[in-house]
């Protein structure tokens, strides 16, 4: 036997036990994605996905919008992920708190960074603090089911609501405070939420952003369904799309698409305007300067912008001096969502919100996939091809020189603590009960927003 032989022999029998265990925390699209891509391509790993509720599943579960169900069919190919005996969820772990990352860097052979951006980004002007004025993610969580917004003060006895931002999250917003209540019944949207909307007198949303429609974020698809919302108008500002005529059919095919669709409905009258009891107003080239109210705010300060720059796509807004002011007794801020810092050890951005990383990689043995490591962009199937880089990236990198306890020691770590841990055969019993309630009132399901009830039916 020559020596490279033997030197490849003798490293085959010395790490042949050795099992490669990876920890993951977050346990939306990310760590699932991540998950089942590091366990197609090792046939040994065992792979645990931390979440800090008891429940999976993240943007899926909490911010896709209750009237697009077809979206959430991703969770079946979780479900796929979560049969394999080799990997593990383990609900109601709080990293950074009940465990440090340097706790599970000595237990796991890698650690990979999945848990998304759970706060939204401030506009930091005059009156943001008045009542009323509303987190456009703390709204969406309120619908959905987060139980830390369960609580949410909103008051929706009032006829004008701002929502600044364009993005899907934004037309979200806009179409949830739009759409006729009895077309939200048969979806999973929370009871109470569906209790206050039934009420609400919200009869004009505003739809504001700081650049033009060429610029505009949200998606075709998101417009079109707004577009044809029933009851509602969508009324267009003629003077925005000055000269957007002339550049349509030199912008690439997403982008033309999207802006011939918004042209389309800016020449199109409706016949049946009186019968249409709401109105969407998509007003471009505005930035908010200030809310304006004693407690409660009644109206907003938009700065007028005009656009500087030769490439549409990279145009950006500068104020004109002039101003202008719009009339809300609710006002949404949606501009974005940023990361938190759940670990002193984790390298990060505080200004942008980010996990420092190269590609994903953000140390030896430590890596982040999806919005924590990205920022808030893209949608699932962005998110899902991230996950399956950074996945295979770590499947090559795995550093397999001593084998580690994984789940044992960790178990250790979180018995010694008193914190009870959710498997996912425990999340099952949530899902079921979920859905009795759900059928009960014909609904797919009735999300439980109580953590304390979550464990109790999870773990008896």
């Amino acid at each position: 036997m020559q020596l490279a032989e033997m030197y490849n022999y003798i490293r085959s029998f010395s790490t042949q036990h050795i099992v490669p265990r990876v920890c993951i925390i977050g346990a939306g699209p990310a760590g699932f994605y991540a998950a089942q891509q590091l366990l197609k391509t090792s046939a040994d790993i065992k792979v645990d996905i931390l979440e800090k509720l008891p429940v999976p599943y993240g943007l899926v579960r909490f911010g896709v919008a209750p009237d697009h169900p077809e979206v959430k069919n991703v969770i079946h190919t979780f479900e796929k992920t979560a049969s394999n005996p080799r990997f593990q969820f383990i609900g109601n772990v709080n990293v950074g708190k009940d465990v440090t990352i340097k706790e599970l860097q000595e237990i796991y052979h890698a650690v990979l960074l999945t848990y998304g951006a759970e706060e939204d980004k401030l506009l930091n002007i005059p009156g943001e603090n008045l009542n009323n004025i509303i987190s456009g993610r703390r709204f969406v969580g309120w619908y959905n089911g987060v139980p830390a917004d369960s609580n949410l003060n909103i008051n929706l006895d009032v006829e004008e609501a701002v929502i600044l931002g364009q993005g899907n999250v934004a037309i979200d917003i806009a179409r949830i405070l739009l759409t006729p209540v009895d077309k939200l019944r048969n979806t999973d949207i929370t009871s109470f939420a569906l209790e206050k909307l039934s009420k609400s007198k919200i009869r004009k949303v505003s739809l504001i952003g700081r650049r033009g429609p060429l610029q505009a974020a949200f998606t075709i698809a998101e417009l079109r369904e707004i577009l044809k919302l029933d009851g509602c108008k969508t009324c267009w500002r003629v003077d925005d799309f000055t000269n957007v005529n002339q550049v349509v059919n030199t912008l690439a095919r997403p982008r033309k698409r999207l802006t011939a669709l918004m042209l389309e409905y800016l020449e199109k009258t409706s016949s049946d305007t009186e019968a249409m009891t709401k109105r969407l107003y998509p007003i471009f080239l505005r930035s908010p300067v200030e809310f304006l109210g004693s407690d409660t705010v009644h109206s907003i300060k938009l700065s007028v912008n005009s656009l500087e720059g030769n490439d549409v796509s990279t145009q950006f807004a500068v104020p004109t001096g002039l101003f202008e002011e719009i009339e809300c007794g609710l006002a949404f801020r949606s501009i974005g969502y940023k990361s938190v810092q759940i670990d002193a050890s984790i390298p990060f951005d505080i200004k942008i919100g980010r996990v420092k990383n190269i590609a994903g990689k953000v140390q030896d043995k430590l890596y982040a996939a999806g919005w924590v490591a990205t920022g808030p962009v893209g949608v699932i199937l962005s998110t899902m091809t991230n996950a399956f880089q950074i996945g295979t990236l770590m499947s090559k990198e795995l550093p397999l020189t001593e084998n580690k306890p994984g789940f044992v020691g960790l178990s250790k770590i979180l018995a010694q603590k008193g914190i009870p841990i959710v498997l996912y055969n425990d999340w099952k019993k949530i899902d079921k009960i979920e859905c009795e309630r759900g059928k009960i009132l014909g609904k797919p399901r009735e999300k439980i927003v109580d953590i304390n009830e979550m464990l109790e039916i999870a773990l008896k």
